[in-house]
């Protein structure tokens, strides 16, 4: 709740900017505190932040600590609501069963930060003040985060805090259906959640937590460019990003992150087409037809997605989780152990280029907004899918289709709305006139068409028939 509440005041206040919303009350972030920013997998996923337990003078060499100086300013006041209205059916049919969901969703999240304030680092005395200054190598943070791929350091040179009481409340309705019974999910539940000094967090008046004053809700980093010796330079254009020097002479490559490409919608085909062969290795699983209907039950669960690509993610680095060790609810550990124990039983479990292909479809899924998952859910059918396909293909292609064409059957009146829906929000406008429909991709920031294009296609190549 307070993660959501963050992003979302990230996203009205910089939206496509350099502010990150901090993710847990139990993150205690300070100016030139060092956070190791890890890239994803597949580079259109954003990256993930860990705030450590080090200020940026723990691991420079030295006893003299650098002491920056800092500017404090009002920054805005801030207070918000935000409410969704779900709404989404699945049906889908499969040899061996059926599964039947129906869901609402209503939910209001109020969030009063009232004033906030910026603290900032002037930077340009940073680097006045680190000059000729040296990273410990030795230093245990170093060394760990060194050893891991796709992991650097920044440091907090901007933080946005509260400067008074304020609440964050959250109201949601959800009701279910599944099958031909109907079972109410959950309660209308009224949680409050209050920021304030000496003050405490509850919700649903039975959790209790203390807040410190002056919480931070979003910062902004300087990441390092680190050489083998330890030196370092500070990546001061926000087009650059940090990395890890290879230590040795024989090596002059760099480990870590690399600029992700541009993935305008220009260059959407061209993605596409070289996930072609994880398409291929999905249309080819004896199982595809079980893994279709297990991951359509895991879309139900937003929280499940994400638990489920996380696992996957993991695996694909060799490392092999106990489901039992994760923390989720039973009946999300009961939907990932069914894909796992699928995989276990084709075979494939072992086989990482299958893995990383499922892995595809749960991380694009978990890229998504919960609007979108959602529509994609009602429109999840061994019978849309192909239609959606078809789509996916006008919209990566020459933008035109014939809705007379094979294949386009399933797509109903009703179907077509929501599949109609489903693109808009994620920033493609499908337009019809007469039985031709037309594909235009919205150029704003974000991979949201590409994360689309990419589901469908994983979906379609499930829902393959021999």
């Amino acid at each position: 709740m307070f993660a959501t509440a963050t992003n979302n005041f990230v996203q009205e206040v910089d939206h496509g900017g350099l502010l990150i919303p901090v993710s847990s009350l139990n993150d205690t972030i300070a100016l030139l505190t060092v956070v190791v920013k890890r890239r994803r997998f597949w580079m259109w996923q954003k990256p993930r932040y860990t705030p450590t337990d080090f200020n940026f003078n723990d691991i420079l060499t030295g006893d003299t600590p650098i002491k920056p100086v800092v500017t404090e300013t009002d920054f805005i006041k801030y207070n918000g609501t935000f409410g969704d209205n779900i709404q989404g059916n699945i049906e889908a049919k499969f040899s061996s069963s059926n599964v039947s969901l129906e869901g609402k969703d209503s939910s209001k999240l109020q969030s009063s930060f009232g004033s906030l304030k910026k603290e900032e680092v002037d930077v340009q005395n940073l680097l006045q003040v680190s000059k000729d200054r040296i990273l410990d190598m030795s230093h245990g943070l170093v060394q760990q985060t060194k050893e891991k791929s796709r992991r650097v350091f920044g440091i907090v040179k901007e933080r946005i805090l509260t400067t008074q009481p304020c609440s964050v409340i959250e109201e949601v309705q959800q009701g279910g259906q599944c099958g031909a019974a109907l079972s109410l999910c959950g309660p209308k539940i009224l949680k409050r959640v209050s920021l304030k000094e000496n003050g405490s967090l509850s919700k649903d008046s039975n959790v209790t937590m203390e807040i410190p004053i002056h919480t931070t809700l979003a910062y902004a980093l300087l990441e390092l460019e680190i050489k083998h010796d330890g030196r370092y330079e500070l990546c001061l254009m926000s087009d650059t990003t940090g990395r890890f020097e290879v230590d040795g002479p024989s090596k002059r490559g760099l480990l870590g992150i690399v600029g992700a490409p541009d993935s305008e919608k220009s260059h959407l085909a061209q993605e596409l087409e070289q996930l072609r062969d994880h398409f291929q290795l999905l249309s080819a699983l004896s199982t595809r037809s079980s893994l279709l209907q297990q991951i359509t039950e895991v879309m139900a669960d937003r929280g499940a997605v994400s638990l489920l690509q996380d696992v996957l993610e993991q695996m694909c680095f060799e490392k092999k989780p106990a489901v039992s060790d994760v923390t989720a609810t039973e009946s999300q550990k009961h939907n990932i152990q069914a894909i796992l124990d699928l995989f276990e039983q084709s075979g494939q479990v072992a086989f990482k280029p299958v893995l990383s292909a499922f892995h595809l479809i749960t991380s694009a899924m978990d890229e998504m907004t919960n609007d979108i998952l959602s529509l994609l859910g009602t429109c999840c059918s061994l019978t849309v899918l192909p239609a959606l396909e078809l789509l996916v293909q006008c919209v990566s292609g020459t933008g035109e289709l014939s809705l007379s064409s094979a294949g386009f059957a399933a797509l109903t009146e009703d179907v077509y709305e929501e599949t109609e829906r489903l693109f808009a929000s994620s920033n493609v406008s499908l337009k019809r006139d007469g039985n031709t429909v037309t594909a235009d991709i919205r150029h704003t920031p974000g991979n949201l068409p590409l994360v689309l294009c990419i589901a469908v296609r994983g979906l379609a190549s499930l829902a393959r028939c021999d």
